[in-house]
């Protein structure tokens, strides 16, 4: 209970406050306590998670397409034996990195939204690796970073995790 005052803690039938000397009147209210930065941002961090890694498999799956379709006839067209020896297996290995941090993000934004104990230090690593993805993974790292990094927002997901399996 606090005063409406100044918002020092008064005891129940307490006539005025100590801090500001106000006089209280009537009943003392609860301040509602707001929710920590944790709780009340990894709902929508695990949204972002799992829409960046649709655009991941997108790009991923596009890096494929164009590795085993157009790279794979270019020697035929009359384009030198080196470039397309080189560029095939270069953009099949960039597009199945692709698909695993696409693969991983699904797991993470998934992990976050169920409150599971081992998605925050997945989405930190993700977050990191997800700041070199310029703007939109720049932007999502960041984000992640904030919410979840600091040593309080570690014990803020530690208690949502403690909370969602009681």
């Amino acid at each position: 209970m606090f005063c409406d005052g100044c918002g020092a803690a008064v005891q129940p039938g307490q006539a005025y406050c100590g801090r500001c000397g106000k006089q209280i009147v009537g009943p003392v209210s609860e301040v509602p306590q707001r929710p920590g930065r944790v709780q009340g941002h990894v709902q929508l961090l695990g949204i972002l998670w799992l829409a960046a890694s649709a655009l991941n498999v997108l790009g991923g799956l596009i890096l494929l397409l164009l590795a085993n379709t157009l790279f794979a006839h270019l020697q035929s067209l009359g384009a030198p034996d080196a470039a397309t020896s080189f560029l095939r297996p270069l953009l099949s290995v960039i597009g199945m990195f692709v698909l695993a941090k696409a693969a991983f993000g699904f797991l993470a934004g998934w992990g976050l939204m169920q409150r599971e104990s081992w998605a925050r230090m997945l989405a930190l690593v993700l977050g990191f690796v997800a700041l070199f993805n310029i703007p939109v993974g720049t932007a999502l790292g960041i984000y992640t970073l904030w919410v979840l990094l600091p040593v309080q927002s570690e014990l803020e997901y530690d208690a949502l995790v403690s909370a969602k399996a009681a």
